[in-house]
Parts: structure tokens; sequence; C-alpha cells
């Protein structure tokens, strides 16, 4: 039987993997049971659940969505899926009130934040519980992404996290990786190991963390690789796929449920706080601060980049 390498099957409070998934580990097929993850969130249907960064792929639970850009590499330029309320705003300013929700997702968020210690306080400030999935650590030193800006880990119990000076923190590793070892690894063991080149890691009431470096600045701009790239046609079988784990995402929401969420009675105004909003058509507008906020093809736009990483929230 696969292990989930961290992981213990119990976490907070929360079982970390579903009965399915240990079925599928079981038989040796790590890498289906690692998809089936998407469909585990271990709260009962009453509760309300947000997913912060849920970009073209989001849980099916999630009863709201959140994700900070329309379009951007951060995530292979996939278009956003906006398929029940959702908002559009960033991770360490969210709209919303305090406690509001039941449990939020932050699954491959986290590692992108250039101040994670605000991104952190703020899910634990707008939600009683969570679930965090990052890349690992030593995977990330080795095989670093352009957009990632910590190495995250767990260690008795708590997250440990490492902010990057650069992209690329260690570059003789990095080459020594790249010569020989990066193309099994990639298509050959990452494939088959999957919990084992992830952290996963469930909270109840407060995220448990430490940052080694808290003076390191990680909001370097990332290099570019060019423009997005040109639409690609899925093929047949990938076409298969996804109409298949459609049909199975769609057992597992709430789409009813989602159509009645009415996101003034959750929102706030990322400005001032201000908990009080109304809105028009096209519009949600704070009376206390005057600021506008548009809603954009069902998303509403809650983003205030000033308040998000020049102020923080008492």
């Amino acid at each position: 039987m696969a292990d989930f390498h961290q992981d213990q099957n119990i976490m907070a409070g929360f079982p970390t993997a579903s009965k399915p998934m240990h079925f599928f580990c079981r038989l040796g097929m790590e890498s289906v049971a690692w998809s089936l993850r998407r469909l585990h969130c271990p709260v009962d249907s009453n509760a309300l659940v947000l997913e912060v960064g849920a970009g073209g792929n989001p849980y099916a639970r999630a009863n709201v969505l959140l994700d900070s850009y329309e379009e951007t590499r951060e995530r292979h330029w996939v278009p956003l899926k906006v398929d029940r309320p959702f908002v559009l705003a960033f991770g360490e300013s969210l709209p919303f009130k305090d406690r509001v929700f039941d449990f939020v997702i932050a699954s491959h968020v986290l590692e992108h934040s250039p101040a994670p210690e605000r991104f952190l306080a703020e899910l634990q400030r707008v939600a009683r519980a969570g679930y965090i999935e990052v890349p690992d650590a030593f995977l990330e030193r080795v095989n670093p992404y352009r957009d990632h800006r910590a190495e995250i880990t767990v260690r008795d119990g708590r997250l440990v996290i490492r902010k990057k000076p650069a992209w690329v923190v260690d570059a003789e590793v990095v080459e020594l990786y790249e010569d020989r070892v990066k193309k099994p690894m990639t298509r050959e063991w990452m494939p088959k190991r999957p919990f084992a080149c992830h952290t996963r890691f469930y909270w109840r009431d407060r995220i448990e963390y430490v940052i080694l470096n808290p003076a390191t600045n990680s909001a370097w701009a990332p290099p570019s690789d060019g423009k997005p790239p040109a639409a690609l046609s899925a093929s047949f079988r990938t076409r298969i796929r996804e109409a298949l784990a459609g049909g199975l995402y769609s057992l597992f929401s709430q789409s009813a449920r989602n159509r009645r969420i009415n996101l003034l009675d959750l929102l706030l105004c990322p400005a001032c706080t201000n908990p009080s909003l109304s809105k028009t058509e096209d519009l949600v507008r704070c009376p206390s601060c005057g600021a506008d906020y548009p809603i954009r093809d069902g998303i509403w736009v809650m983003q205030n980049r000033k308040k998000c990483f020049d102020d923080s929230r008492s």
C-alpha cells in the first residue's frame, strides 16, 4: 500500500483521505488516489466552503470561488471557471467577513504569496478550518517554478515556510538535478508518487506555522517566458476524460445551493472593512469609504492592492 507521506489518517480532526483514495492506494494506483483528493472535502453538507485560488479547476465541494487574476501565467493561462459565486481578490486581503466560512481550501496558492504570514492570517480570519496543499519544499528547491515565492513543508504538525529570495535558490543544485535526474524524476517517479511530492495540511481554528526567514523579501518580479501560448485543441482522449471528470464533479457539487448564495451577505469592503455594502446590477459600492467594485461577467471584482500589500488589518 502506498503511504500518504507526511499525512496521518487524521489531521486536526479531519480524515486526510477518502475510502476510494485508500482503496486505489492499496491497488498500487496512487496517481488515481491523488486525482480523487479533489473530491475529498471532509465537511458536512451544511458547511459553507470557500476556495482561494480556484482558477480553472475548482474543487467540486467549494461553494464560493476566489482568484487573484482573470489571466495569469501562474496557472499556465488556464481560463477561470465561473460556475458558482466568484470573487476576484487577493488572498492577502480577502473581502469577506470574519469567520463567515466553515472551511477554506487553498490548493497550490500559498507558495505564490509574497506575504505568507498575511495570507495565512486572512485564511484564519474568514474561516474556522481548512486545507492547504503545496509542492513540497525539497522538490521546490531542485525543480523550482518561476512564480513560486516560498519553499514549504510540514514538521511536527506545523507548516515550515522559507521565503525564496529569487525563483532559483540554489543554482548549483538545480543544474545537477537537471543534468541527469529531472527527466526520470518528472516522467517516472513523480507521477507514481504524488503524495510524497506535495505537502497536504489540514487545520482547525488556528494554522500552526513558522517562517524561517521572515526578513527575506520575496516580492521580486518573476522572469518572463514570453507571451501566452496559443490555444491548443484538446485531443479526443482529453475531451473524454474531462467529460467524465465533469460528470463526477457534478455529483459532489452543491449547484442548487450555490445559485442561492447571496455574496453581499458574505462580503466586506477590502479598503475599509465596512460590512454593509450595496449593489446594483454591475457594481458593488461601499457607502463608508465610497469605493466601487465592478461586477463583470458574473465575477465580483473586490480587489484593493494598496490595502493588500501596504497596510495590515488590526
